[in-house]
């Protein structure tokens, strides 16, 4: 009886829940590649106006930023139909990928070293996302974006959606004009709190479209629109704050931690709001939970290694904050990772 029910539990993964994992898959190659490209636009855009982690918006006039929000653009759409057939528990751990692929690109194009840990880091990042996939819950069924509708209005959503709401005030009015140039925490808890709610609407978007497109129009429901400006204003507030993290801190602090508030939260949202472990018995839930923390360590591996070297740099030699600022832009190449900035120095999105 109890090997049937195991088999019952771990059935395998179906039509929806596959085609969202590749979906998923080609997001996170595309993101990963477009934090570099709109990096070395961002540094090109510094180099000759404000910085945009100086409150500048220069870059919107350089053709690599560009290249690189339409290659996000790409890999977002990907993420967005992914939601529409798998559950978020699924599509947002795999967000991982991208964290490897900026990571390697930032060592070969950018100099900012990857050492040994950090490909520790990465491995570890694939086995728990590798882990959550093989456990992941069936897609709830949806008849309607109404129904969608009814979950985001349950009180136990809309009191997290308020709790998130105050807490990107408060960061938005009060913490960043104070600490926003020396505390990543500041500009990544922005973008990670506004996105948890955007990957709901997000989902139910697409819901909406699947549902449209087999047949039962959804369009015609105010719901689909409702949804859709929460993305729109969520979205621009998160490409803000977004362009000021990686202009300001380096791509390999920014992409780890950005991808573990950002998942760590948008998991919590998928709970609360479509109830995913309700479908899942205990096993399963620990199991994903496992998951997690290995890509967790991966993520933590990968920040606390960043600038680890194989010597001792004595630290006299190491520039003043300021100096670093200007060296950066002025001959970023040339200049050893270790001699750059620390966590709060100059310098990535997604």
């Amino acid at each position: 009886m109890a090997s049937h029910s195991w088999r019952d539990a771990y059935r395998g993964m179906s039509a929806d829940n596959i085609k969202g994992l590749v979906l998923a898959l080609s997001s996170s190659l595309f993101i990963g590649a477009s934090f570099i490209v709109k990096k070395k636009g961002l540094k090109k855009a510094g180099a000759s106006g404000i910085r945009a982690g100086s409150g500048g918006y220069s870059y919107l006039y350089e053709p690599l930023w560009w290249v690189g929000l339409i290659t996000m653009i790409v890999g977002e759409i990907a993420n967005f139909a992914a939601y529409a057939f798998a559950p978020a528990i699924l599509v947002t751990p795999l967000g991982a990928l991208s964290i490897i692929i900026s990571a390697v690109l930032a060592h070969i194009i950018l100099r900012e070293r990857l050492h040994i840990f950090g490909i520790l880091g990465c491995v570890l990042c694939v086995v728990g996302s590798i882990t959550i996939v093989l456990h992941a819950p069936q897609e709830r069924q949806i008849e309607s974006v109404t129904e969608v509708w009814g979950l985001a209005t349950e009180p136990g959503f809309l009191l997290y959606a308020v709790m998130v709401l105050i807490a990107v005030f408060i960061l938005v009015f009060h913490y960043i004009p104070l600490y926003g140039q020396t505390h990543i925490m500041c500009y990544i808890g922005v973008c990670s709190l506004v996105g948890s709610l955007s990957v709901m609407s997000v989902k139910a978007i697409g819901i909406a479209l699947k549902l449209t497109l087999s047949g039962m129009n959804q369009l015609v429901y105010p719901q689909t629109w409702a949804f859709t400006l929460v993305v729109l204003l969520c979205v621009i507030t998160q490409m803000n704050y977004l362009n000021k993290a990686l202009d300001t801190f380096n791509t390999a602090v920014v992409s780890p931690i950005y991808y573990v508030m950002f998942t760590s939260l948008t998991i919590l949202a998928s709970v609360i709001m479509f109830k995913d472990w309700d479908r899942q018995n205990p096993t399963q839930i620990i199991t994903e939970l496992c998951g997690f923390v290995t890509i967790l360590s991966g993520t933590f591996l990968l920040h606390k290694t960043k600038d680890m070297v194989d010597g001792p740099i004595p630290l006299s030699i190491r520039p003043p904050k300021h100096m670093e600022d200007e060296e950066d832009v002025i001959d970023q190449e040339s200049i050893p990772l270790t001699l750059r900035r620390q966590d709060t120095s100059c310098m990535r999105s997604p």
